[in-house]
């Protein structure tokens, strides 16, 4: 990647797991566990080439309308997951953190986030940040009723009481599978984000496609509303 202008926040919106099943003729569940997988590669990468943080949509506020047995595996495949990703993220030294509002995840679940995230707690480098039970309109509502609780509602207070809170701007958001919306993801942030779409599905979104994201974004010139001299 040398030449390209590296993002130092990057968003991922990583969709199309169940048609990617489909297309094999197997449950959505073997699309989750094969996005899952894909995880490992997309985060080292980004951190390998100076990405310092990347952000997984892994499960939104809305995603509790599925059906009941897919949200049972997502969460499964969740708690499993997360000591993997602990484990490898100790060994590189990234803070791992699970974003979100959380109220309704068993309280297993939530011991098991606790206690995995506890063990990076201490690195401050960089950050992968796994959203999970979030909403980019409920973010906003609570960092608004935060901000309000400490005093005067500002950009600047809101801003302090995100879930992102601390960590650089974000830059790029990446969305797999071929749908062109934002998906309530990081609506606050997104401001003025770069946005990259693709067709390519998340258990086929390899480096080489991650890397045709950053080069598109090394491309644009990011004004933030100002006029070009």
């Amino acid at each position: 990647m040398e030449g390209n202008n590296i993002p130092l926040h990057v968003g991922i919106i990583m969709d199309g797991n169940g048609r990617w099943a489909q297309k094999r003729g197997k449950e959505r569940s073997y699309g989750h566990k094969a996005g899952s997988a894909n995880v490992d590669r997309i985060v080292e990468h980004a951190f390998t080439i100076g990405v310092k943080s990347v952000t997984l949509y892994a499960f939104s506020s809305e995603n509790w309308a599925r059906p009941a047995e897919e949200v049972q595996q997502l969460m499964k495949l969740l708690a499993h997951y997360l000591k993997k990703l602990t484990a490898k993220a100790v060994k590189k030294q990234i803070r791992l953190n699970v974003l979100g509002a959380k109220e309704r995840l068993s309280a297993d679940l939530n011991a098991v986030i606790e206690k995995y995230t506890a063990k990076t707690a201490m690195f401050t480098e960089r950050n992968l940040n796994v959203l999970v039970d979030y909403g980019g309109r409920g973010e906003i509502v609570r960092a608004a009723r935060r901000a309000a609780e400490k005093g005067e509602i500002t950009e600047e207070s809101l801003a302090e009481n995100l879930y992102t809170a601390g960590q650089p701007e974000l830059d790029l958001i990446i969305r797999t599978g071929g749908e062109i919306r934002l998906s309530n993801f990081l609506l606050y942030q997104a401001a003025y984000a770069e946005l990259y779409f693709t067709d390519v599905l998340w258990p086929d979104f390899d480096e080489a496609e991650f890397d045709k994201a950053i080069e598109n974004y090394s491309k644009r010139k990011r004004r933030y509303g100002k006029v070009e001299c």
